[in-house]
């Protein structure tokens, strides 16, 4: 083993930001389908992943298939970006190579 980890990536705010997973330390999801992570920093910075809408709603553990996106892709050996689609009326997580 090389004793390097992957790096997996969060999109956040429709694209123009990527957070990298690892500097997540909470995530929050509201009744109206927004998903916040709360970062790991001193100033307890919170950054978007998905706002919410009164139109398409996630699931209610859309934050819970996160993590687990985010453990499954993390024991691959290259870095990967995660993000949230909707397609169909379901809302899924997706992870791509970089």
């Amino acid at each position: 083993m090389s004793g390097t980890v992957p790096e997996v990536w969060v999109e956040a705010g429709g694209g123009h930001d990527l957070i990298r997973a690892d500097s997540i330390v909470m995530l929050r999801l509201d009744e109206t389908g927004r998903l916040t992570a709360q970062l790991r920093d001193d100033a307890k910075v919170s950054v978007t992943l998905l706002e919410g809408s009164s139109g398409v709603r996630p699931p209610g553990d859309f934050h819970r298939q996160l993590i687990r996106a985010v453990a499954q892709l993390a024991d691959s050996s290259t870095a990967h970006l995660v993000r949230a689609r909707h397609e169909g009326g379901v809302s899924r997580w997706v992870g791509e190579a970089l």
